[in-house]
């Protein structure tokens, strides 16, 4: 069901789409949800959080324009089903989730999932993960009010963020931020999106 949603909205890029089709959801929502694990909507993974839409999962990846060279971070583990998505495209990806439950859930799936390249860190997202910087892609699934300046900081040159920015109460937009080589920011805003707001330590 999703792969279809997912095509006809608009993503391109064959690996993405492929990967997506290799990874059972399934695996990364309770069984309660396991009948709509393909749909193309968010669904409760408890804690007050959801894994996000398969288009939105693709949207973002896709727009990472990700090298299997990369090292990419990721804030909001949640599920663990981005992270494995990213998992498959980069060389290593060093994700992070403040929520406790969360965090060891997602670490003893994807290790019994057998991946291997992800570092994975109950902490604060919003501070990053300083000990591998520089990254080369970093991506937020939580809603913040502005770009974080600990996370740009820990970009590498030429590199690139995708964070939704906005309220809660607002509308949110994704925004993709490029840190260009004297260190300037540059930001586009590619589509409108309603997140959860990141979480502060």
């Amino acid at each position: 069901m999703f792969d279809s949603d997912v095509i006809r909205q608009g993503i391109k890029n064959k690996s993405i789409l492929n990967v997506m089709r290799d990874i059972d959801r399934r695996n990364f929502v309770s069984k309660e949800y396991s009948d709509i694990a393909y749909d193309d909507c968010a669904i409760p993974l408890g804690e007050n959080q959801t894994i996000s839409q398969p288009f939105i999962v693709a949207f973002m990846t896709e727009n990472l324009e990700l090298k299997p060279r990369h090292k990419v971070l990721e804030i909001g583990t949640g599920s663990g089903f981005q992270t494995a998505v990213l998992s498959k495209l980069a060389d290593l990806v060093v994700s992070v989730e403040i929520n406790e439950v969360l965090a060891k859930k997602a670490s003893i799936r994807l290790n019994q999932l057998g991946y291997s390249n992800i570092s994975l860190h109950h902490s604060d997202g919003i501070q990053g993960i300083s000990k591998y910087a520089p990254y080369d892609r970093i991506l937020v699934s939580a809603a913040s009010d502005k770009i974080p300046k600990k996370l740009f900081d820990q970009l590498s040159i030429n590199g690139q963020m995708i964070i939704p920015i906005g309220k809660q109460s607002e509308v949110q937009h994704l925004w993709l931020i490029k840190k260009m080589k004297d260190g300037e920011i540059k930001k586009e805003k590619i589509l409108p999106v309603h997140f959860a707001s990141i979480i502060k330590g």
